[in-house]
Protein backbone atom coordinates (compact mmCIF):
# COMPACT_ATOMS: atom_id res chain seq x y z
CA UNK A 1 0.00 0.00 0.00
CA UNK A 2 1.21 3.49 -0.77
CA UNK A 3 1.20 5.97 2.08
CA UNK A 4 -1.76 8.34 2.14
CA UNK A 5 -0.85 11.82 0.96
CA UNK A 6 -2.31 14.87 2.58
CA UNK A 7 -2.43 18.46 1.42
CA UNK A 8 -0.01 20.78 3.23
CA UNK A 9 -1.56 22.65 6.12
CA UNK A 10 -2.38 26.27 5.28
CA UNK A 11 0.07 28.83 6.61
CA UNK A 12 -0.87 31.22 9.39
CA UNK A 13 -0.99 34.05 6.84
CA UNK A 14 -3.39 32.06 4.65
CA UNK A 15 -5.59 31.34 7.66
CA UNK A 16 -5.70 35.01 8.63
CA UNK A 17 -6.57 36.04 5.07
CA UNK A 18 -9.38 33.49 4.91
CA UNK A 19 -10.75 34.63 8.26
CA UNK A 20 -10.62 38.37 7.42
CA UNK A 21 -14.05 39.99 7.22
CA UNK A 22 -15.50 40.82 3.82
CA UNK A 23 -15.09 44.41 2.60
CA UNK A 24 -18.48 44.32 0.86
CA UNK A 25 -21.95 43.64 2.31
CA UNK A 26 -22.23 40.22 3.91
CA UNK A 27 -25.94 40.68 4.67
CA UNK A 28 -28.04 40.75 1.51
CA UNK A 29 -31.54 41.06 2.90
CA UNK A 30 -34.26 43.54 2.10
CA UNK A 31 -32.23 46.65 2.98
CA UNK A 32 -29.43 45.59 0.62
CA UNK A 33 -31.73 45.06 -2.35
CA UNK A 34 -33.73 48.21 -1.61
CA UNK A 35 -30.55 50.28 -1.59
CA UNK A 36 -29.30 48.57 -4.75
CA UNK A 37 -32.48 49.39 -6.67
CA UNK A 38 -32.48 52.98 -5.39
CA UNK A 39 -28.85 53.51 -6.46
CA UNK A 40 -29.54 52.14 -9.94
CA UNK A 41 -32.53 54.43 -10.34
CA UNK A 42 -30.61 57.43 -9.00
CA UNK A 43 -27.68 56.71 -11.30
CA UNK A 44 -29.95 56.57 -14.34
CA UNK A 45 -31.76 59.88 -13.80
CA UNK A 46 -28.68 61.68 -12.42
CA UNK A 47 -26.79 60.71 -15.57
CA UNK A 48 -29.66 61.96 -17.74
CA UNK A 49 -29.72 65.23 -15.80
CA UNK A 50 -25.97 65.74 -16.18
CA UNK A 51 -26.06 64.86 -19.87
CA UNK A 52 -28.65 67.55 -20.64
CA UNK A 53 -26.86 70.31 -18.75
CA UNK A 54 -25.08 73.14 -20.53
CA UNK A 55 -21.98 72.03 -18.65
CA UNK A 56 -22.43 68.33 -19.42
CA UNK A 57 -18.78 67.60 -20.21
CA UNK A 58 -17.56 69.27 -17.00
CA UNK A 59 -20.23 67.59 -14.88
CA UNK A 60 -19.60 64.13 -16.32
CA UNK A 61 -15.89 64.70 -15.76
CA UNK A 62 -16.63 65.63 -12.14
CA UNK A 63 -18.68 62.44 -11.80
CA UNK A 64 -15.65 60.54 -13.08
CA UNK A 65 -13.41 62.16 -10.46
CA UNK A 66 -15.91 61.31 -7.71
CA UNK A 67 -16.10 57.75 -9.03
CA UNK A 68 -12.31 57.36 -8.83
CA UNK A 69 -12.28 58.90 -5.35
CA UNK A 70 -14.99 56.52 -4.12
CA UNK A 71 -13.12 53.54 -5.54
CA UNK A 72 -9.82 54.60 -3.96
CA UNK A 73 -11.54 54.99 -0.58
CA UNK A 74 -13.13 51.55 -0.92
CA UNK A 75 -9.86 49.83 -1.84
CA UNK A 76 -7.92 51.56 0.94
CA UNK A 77 -10.45 50.49 3.58
CA UNK A 78 -9.62 47.75 6.03
CA UNK A 79 -13.21 47.12 7.12
CA UNK A 80 -16.69 47.25 5.63
CA UNK A 81 -18.71 50.46 5.89
CA UNK A 82 -22.24 50.61 4.43
CA UNK A 83 -21.93 54.33 3.66
CA UNK A 84 -18.55 53.99 1.93
CA UNK A 85 -19.65 50.91 -0.02
CA UNK A 86 -22.92 52.39 -1.26
CA UNK A 87 -21.25 55.68 -2.18
CA UNK A 88 -18.92 53.66 -4.41
CA UNK A 89 -21.88 51.73 -5.87
CA UNK A 90 -23.77 54.99 -6.48
CA UNK A 91 -20.81 56.52 -8.33
CA UNK A 92 -20.48 53.35 -10.40
CA UNK A 93 -24.13 53.81 -11.33
CA UNK A 94 -23.89 57.53 -12.17
CA UNK A 95 -20.57 57.47 -14.03
CA UNK A 96 -21.13 54.02 -15.56
CA UNK A 97 -24.49 55.08 -16.99
CA UNK A 98 -22.89 58.19 -18.51
CA UNK A 99 -20.20 56.08 -20.17
CA UNK A 100 -22.79 53.57 -21.44
CA UNK A 101 -24.82 56.42 -22.95
CA UNK A 102 -21.72 57.85 -24.63
CA UNK A 103 -20.95 54.45 -26.18
CA UNK A 104 -24.44 54.36 -27.73
CA UNK A 105 -24.97 58.04 -28.63
CA UNK A 106 -21.44 59.07 -29.65
CA UNK A 107 -20.00 55.80 -30.98
CA UNK A 108 -23.30 54.51 -32.37
CA UNK A 109 -23.04 51.04 -30.85
CA UNK A 110 -26.48 49.41 -30.78
CA UNK A 111 -27.98 48.17 -27.51
CA UNK A 112 -28.21 44.64 -28.92
CA UNK A 113 -24.47 44.58 -29.66
CA UNK A 114 -23.45 46.17 -26.35
CA UNK A 115 -25.73 43.80 -24.39
CA UNK A 116 -24.19 40.78 -26.13
CA UNK A 117 -20.60 41.96 -25.70
CA UNK A 118 -21.13 42.82 -22.03
CA UNK A 119 -22.74 39.45 -21.34
CA UNK A 120 -19.66 37.69 -22.76
CA UNK A 121 -17.34 40.00 -20.82
CA UNK A 122 -19.23 39.28 -17.60
CA UNK A 123 -18.84 35.53 -18.18
CA UNK A 124 -15.09 35.99 -18.75
CA UNK A 125 -14.62 38.00 -15.53
CA UNK A 126 -16.66 35.57 -13.41
CA UNK A 127 -14.76 32.61 -14.87
CA UNK A 128 -11.42 34.29 -14.17
CA UNK A 129 -12.54 35.13 -10.64
CA UNK A 130 -13.58 31.54 -10.00
CA UNK A 131 -10.35 30.09 -11.38
CA UNK A 132 -8.17 32.54 -9.48
CA UNK A 133 -9.90 32.44 -6.09
CA UNK A 134 -11.80 29.16 -6.10
CA UNK A 135 -14.99 30.94 -5.10
CA UNK A 136 -17.32 33.75 -6.15
CA UNK A 137 -18.71 34.22 -2.66
CA UNK A 138 -19.27 37.82 -1.56
CA UNK A 139 -18.49 36.69 1.99
CA UNK A 140 -14.79 36.31 1.17
CA UNK A 141 -14.11 39.57 -0.69
CA UNK A 142 -11.45 40.44 1.87
CA UNK A 143 -8.35 41.40 -0.10
CA UNK A 144 -7.36 43.69 -2.95
CA UNK A 145 -7.36 41.01 -5.66
CA UNK A 146 -10.86 39.82 -4.81
CA UNK A 147 -12.07 43.40 -4.62
CA UNK A 148 -10.77 43.94 -8.17
CA UNK A 149 -12.81 40.97 -9.38
CA UNK A 150 -15.84 42.06 -7.36
CA UNK A 151 -15.92 45.67 -8.55
CA UNK A 152 -15.13 44.66 -12.13
CA UNK A 153 -18.18 42.41 -11.97
CA UNK A 154 -20.28 45.19 -10.43
CA UNK A 155 -19.30 47.68 -13.13
CA UNK A 156 -20.02 45.21 -15.93
CA UNK A 157 -23.41 44.27 -14.42
CA UNK A 158 -24.35 47.95 -14.24
CA UNK A 159 -23.40 48.47 -17.89
CA UNK A 160 -25.12 45.23 -18.92
CA UNK A 161 -28.29 46.14 -17.06
CA UNK A 162 -28.26 49.60 -18.63
CA UNK A 163 -27.89 48.23 -22.16
CA UNK A 164 -30.51 45.51 -21.62
CA UNK A 165 -33.00 47.95 -20.10
CA UNK A 166 -32.56 50.46 -22.94
CA UNK A 167 -32.88 47.65 -25.48
CA UNK A 168 -36.27 46.69 -24.05
CA UNK A 169 -37.44 50.30 -23.72
CA UNK A 170 -36.27 51.64 -27.08
CA UNK A 171 -35.48 48.85 -29.53
CA UNK A 172 -38.62 46.92 -28.57
CA UNK A 173 -40.62 50.14 -28.11
CA UNK A 174 -42.03 49.08 -24.73
CA UNK A 175 -41.62 52.44 -23.03
CA UNK A 176 -40.50 52.51 -19.40
CA UNK A 177 -43.33 51.30 -17.17
CA UNK A 178 -43.86 47.87 -18.71
CA UNK A 179 -40.15 46.94 -18.76
CA UNK A 180 -40.11 47.92 -15.07
CA UNK A 181 -43.00 45.55 -14.40
CA UNK A 182 -41.28 42.85 -16.48
CA UNK A 183 -37.98 43.14 -14.60
CA UNK A 184 -39.84 43.15 -11.28
CA UNK A 185 -41.29 39.78 -12.23
CA UNK A 186 -37.95 38.49 -13.52
CA UNK A 187 -36.09 39.38 -10.34
CA UNK A 188 -38.38 37.03 -8.42
CA UNK A 189 -36.95 34.09 -10.37
CA UNK A 190 -33.45 34.07 -8.78
CA UNK A 191 -35.13 34.56 -5.39
CA UNK A 192 -37.30 31.52 -6.04
CA UNK A 193 -34.27 29.60 -7.31
CA UNK A 194 -32.33 30.40 -4.15
CA UNK A 195 -35.29 29.30 -2.02
CA UNK A 196 -35.43 25.89 -3.68
CA UNK A 197 -31.69 25.34 -3.36
CA UNK A 198 -30.18 26.47 -6.65
CA UNK A 199 -26.65 27.87 -6.65
CA UNK A 200 -26.68 30.87 -4.29
CA UNK A 201 -23.86 32.71 -6.05
CA UNK A 202 -25.52 32.39 -9.46
CA UNK A 203 -28.87 33.54 -8.04
CA UNK A 204 -27.20 36.53 -6.35
CA UNK A 205 -25.46 37.83 -9.46
CA UNK A 206 -28.52 37.24 -11.64
CA UNK A 207 -30.60 39.35 -9.26
CA UNK A 208 -27.79 41.93 -9.10
CA UNK A 209 -27.90 42.36 -12.89
CA UNK A 210 -31.70 42.62 -12.96
CA UNK A 211 -31.81 45.41 -10.37
CA UNK A 212 -30.18 47.75 -12.87
CA UNK A 213 -32.90 47.79 -15.57
CA UNK A 214 -35.57 47.48 -12.86
CA UNK A 215 -34.51 50.63 -11.02
CA UNK A 216 -33.68 52.51 -14.21
CA UNK A 217 -37.03 51.71 -15.86
CA UNK A 218 -39.10 53.05 -12.98
CA UNK A 219 -36.92 56.13 -12.46
CA UNK A 220 -37.09 56.94 -16.18
CA UNK A 221 -40.85 56.42 -16.13
CA UNK A 222 -41.14 58.93 -13.28
CA UNK A 223 -38.80 61.44 -14.93
CA UNK A 224 -39.55 61.54 -18.68
CA UNK A 225 -42.29 63.54 -20.34
CA UNK A 226 -45.77 62.03 -20.91
CA UNK A 227 -45.24 62.02 -24.70
CA UNK A 228 -42.33 59.61 -24.08
CA UNK A 229 -44.39 57.34 -21.84
CA UNK A 230 -43.52 58.85 -18.44
CA UNK A 231 -45.24 61.05 -15.89
CA UNK A 232 -42.95 64.04 -16.38
CA UNK A 233 -41.51 64.77 -12.93
CA UNK A 234 -38.10 65.58 -14.39
CA UNK A 235 -34.71 63.91 -14.01
CA UNK A 236 -33.40 66.41 -11.43
CA UNK A 237 -36.31 66.15 -8.95
CA UNK A 238 -36.47 62.35 -9.25
CA UNK A 239 -32.72 62.07 -8.65
CA UNK A 240 -33.00 64.32 -5.58
CA UNK A 241 -35.81 62.21 -4.11
CA UNK A 242 -33.83 59.02 -4.71
CA UNK A 243 -30.69 60.48 -3.11
CA UNK A 244 -32.69 61.39 0.01
CA UNK A 245 -34.21 57.88 0.06
CA UNK A 246 -30.76 56.31 -0.22
CA UNK A 247 -29.49 58.41 2.68
CA UNK A 248 -32.46 57.36 4.83
CA UNK A 249 -31.99 53.66 4.04
CA UNK A 250 -28.26 53.93 4.76
CA UNK A 251 -28.94 55.38 8.21
CA UNK A 252 -31.27 52.48 8.90
CA UNK A 253 -28.70 50.00 7.55
CA UNK A 254 -25.99 51.38 9.83
CA UNK A 255 -28.30 51.00 12.85
CA UNK A 256 -29.37 47.47 11.94
CA UNK A 257 -25.85 46.22 11.18
CA UNK A 258 -24.38 47.73 14.34
CA UNK A 259 -27.08 46.01 16.36
CA UNK A 260 -26.33 42.72 14.56
CA UNK A 261 -22.60 43.02 15.28
CA UNK A 262 -23.30 43.88 18.92
CA UNK A 263 -25.57 40.83 19.24
CA UNK A 264 -22.92 38.59 17.67
CA UNK A 265 -20.28 39.85 20.11
CA UNK A 266 -22.60 39.26 23.06
CA UNK A 267 -23.31 35.72 21.88
CA UNK A 268 -19.57 35.03 21.57
CA UNK A 269 -19.00 36.33 25.11
CA UNK A 270 -21.81 34.16 26.45
CA UNK A 271 -20.27 31.09 24.78
CA UNK A 272 -16.89 31.91 26.34
CA UNK A 273 -18.47 32.30 29.77
CA UNK A 274 -20.29 28.99 29.37
CA UNK A 275 -17.05 27.26 28.39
Amino acid sequence: MTPETTAPAPSRADQLRAAAPSLVPAFTGGLFWTTKILTTGAGEVASDYLGRSAFAVVEVGLAGVLFIGAMVAQFKATSYSPTRYWLAALMVSVFGTSVADIVHVVLGVSYVVSTSVLAVLLAVVLTSWRRSEGTLSIHTVNNTRRQRFYWSTVMITFALGTAAGDMFARNLDLGYLWPGVLFTALILLPLAGWRIGLNAVGCFWTAYILTRPLGASFSDWAAVEPDRGGIGLGAGPVALVLFVAIAAVLVLTEVVERAARRTAIECDLEELDAA
